[in-house]
């Protein structure tokens, strides 16, 4: 099959959805009012609240949504060949992880901006409430301190892109400035910053970054993280995403046109069965492939930063379902490059076992040979490609850091509210406490390997079930509001039953094995202790709701 097909039909999908689907939803299920002042004028903090215009918003929302998710997701999950992988993208985006994210996003606007745990609390009740607080805060803490070791692994693979990355920090400020002091032109703001981007770039390549060890890069990263997360969103977050954005685009455009002059033909088999270690497709597919189709971070980012900077409240759409969209577009392009971006034989000696396409490089070489063998019918020489497209996975990773940190500091000013310990309230103390969780998985280590990545195995399952539990909070608002759930209901129930499988056949693994590791085990049983404590908490509030 060419892939020029799946492009096209990607494409038609994510664009009727769009145009159809999500205007449904919001003025059918949700009743969105467009009159409703959003949470950022209502606060107007400066802070954490700050109106903000859609096309930065947008490229804010999505650096924080996508990250490497929609890149190694992908690359791992075509293992099960390019047919499941492709309908799952396409139809999980549209069905769930579009709905996921336009709906939190919708509900978190009409409740004066109330986080993900909040929300539960209101509409089931709250130990569910506090079930949802200690969730997030595992799922962050751990997801983040594996990605400040992955991005200081990075940062040795790929010399040439630190300089760039790095400098993007200094010149998102001098762009936040401009906006924010001097109203900068748009257009003009981003021509300045992709011209000094331009600039860091060519630093990067004289220059690159060598001898810093991982434990060094581990700690200049968390101490980022920490200012990242007490500075105002307009002065480094806003622009820094908007910037990053643009080289998002570049990738996206670029590998769209290099499509359609090659018009490459799909090598991976449809369905593959080869790989002699291979876990079952369902339900692992749906775990892996999981922020191009649906992902529980997003609740946390739509309920928690988004809906803090909204200006208007027609601008949901465009953010939170066009978003995700615009993700899916970005894992459909990686699937691409990894089943047709490479020769067949290459195909099947990379995807030869689980374990040897399953790790870190591996997934991102796939990617970035396939990517910049399209970059490289427009003209641009396969080494610059491969450098282009290694800056847009190092910063997107940093992206994804810096504001998942800001996540886990609301998650710590939650608990503190929740049990009442107004010392942890101030935004300079949660955060000392979140950086403190992400450098204990990122530093820790139990024998020689980090705890970080012992625990990252119940990461793909916990992350999930958040999605699923945000499906569940929506659709508890949707009952209550006298609507028709049956939209949200039915994607819950099926994201929930691929998690709850998943998770049980992880725990009859983790005890199977001769060297078990006790501490994924112990966590295994919490994680579903906890899920069965909450959907029994959930029929319990809809049942006092059916009988009032």
């Amino acid at each position: 099959m060419n892939a020029i097909i799946l492009l096209l039909l990607a494409l038609c999908g994510f664009f009727l959805s769009y145009k159809f689907y999500a205007t449904f939803l919001q003025d059918k299920i949700f009743k969105l009012e467009t009159n409703l002042i959003t949470p950022a004028h209502q606060i107007n903090d400066g802070l954490d609240y700050v109106p903000t215009r859609k096309s930065i918003l947008f490229g804010h929302h999505f650096a924080t949504i996508a990250g490497l998710g929609p890149i190694l997701g992908p690359a791992i999950g075509v293992i099960w060949g390019w047919l499941p992988a492709f309908l799952w993208i396409v139809f999980g985006s549209i069905f769930l992880g579009a709905v996921h994210d336009f709906s939190i996003l919708i509900v978190s606007l009409k409740n004066k901006g109330l986080y993900i745990g909040e929300l539960a609390e209101k509409f089931i009740g709250k130990r569910v409430k506090i079930i949802f607080q200690v969730l997030v805060f595992f799922m962050l803490s751990l997801a983040m301190g594996v990605f400040v070791l992955i991005i200081a692994i990075l940062f040795n693979m790929y010399k040439e892109a630190v300089i760039p990355t790095l400098s993007l920090i200094f010149i998102a400020i001098i762009i936040g400035i401009l906006f924010r002091k001097y109203n900068l032109n748009l257009i003009t703001g981003a021509l300045i910053g992709l011209i000094l981007i331009s600039l860091s770039i060519i630093l990067g390549v004289k220059y690159p970054i060598v001898n810093v060890s991982q434990t060094a890069w581990i700690c200049i990263l968390l101490f980022y993280a920490y200012f990242a997360s007490v500075l105002p969103v307009w002065l480094l977050l806003q622009p820094r995403d908007y910037l990053n954005a643009y080289l998002l685009f570049f990738g996206l455009i670029s590998m769209f046109l290099g499509i359609l002059i090659i018009r490459p033909e799909i090598v991976a088999p449809a369905i593959n069965n080869r790989a002699p270690d291979l876990p079952p497709l369902f339900p692992f597919l749906f775990i892996t492939i999981a922020c191009g189709a649906i992902s529980g971070f997003h609740n946390l980012a739509s309920s928690g930063t988004t809906v803090r900077q909204l200006d208007r409240t027609k601008d949901a759409k465009l953010i939170g379902y066009g978003g995700m969209l615009t993700e899916g577009l970005l894992a459909t392009l990686v699937l691409i490059a990894v089943s047709a971006g490479i020769t067949k034989a290459k195909w099947f000696s990379h995807y030869e076992s689980w374990a040897k396409a399953g790790g870190l490089q591996p997934k991102l070489e796939a990617f970035i040979t396939g990517a910049s063998s399209f970059l490289s019918k427009l003209g641009i020489p396969t080494s610059i490609g491969q450098l282009l497209l290694s800056i847009m996975v190092v910063s997107f990773a940093l992206t994804t850091l810096d504001s998942a940190t800001r996540l886990l500091r609301y998650n710590v000013e939650e608990l503190s509210r929740t049990v009442k310990f107004k010392y942890l309230q101030n935004r300079f103390i949660s955060t000392l406490i979140a950086i403190a969780a992400i450098g204990y998985f990122a530093l820790m280590k139990a024998g020689n390997q980090p705890i970080g990545l012992i625990l990252w195995k119940l990461f793909g399952s916990t992350n999930q079930l958040l999605a699923a539990l945000g499906l569940l909070v929506i659709t508890m608002f949707v009952i209550k509001n006298k609507s028709n759930p049956v939209y949200v209901f039915i994607p819950m129930l099926f994201i929930l039953t691929m998690t709850i499988w998943a998770i049980i056949a992880q725990l009859i693994n983790f005890i199977g094995v001769e060297n078990k590791i006790y501490s994924l085990i112990i966590l295994s049983i919490l994680i579903l202790f906890l899920t069965i404590w909450l959907l029994i908490e959930t029929i319990i509030s809809y049942l006092k709701l059916k009988k009032n």
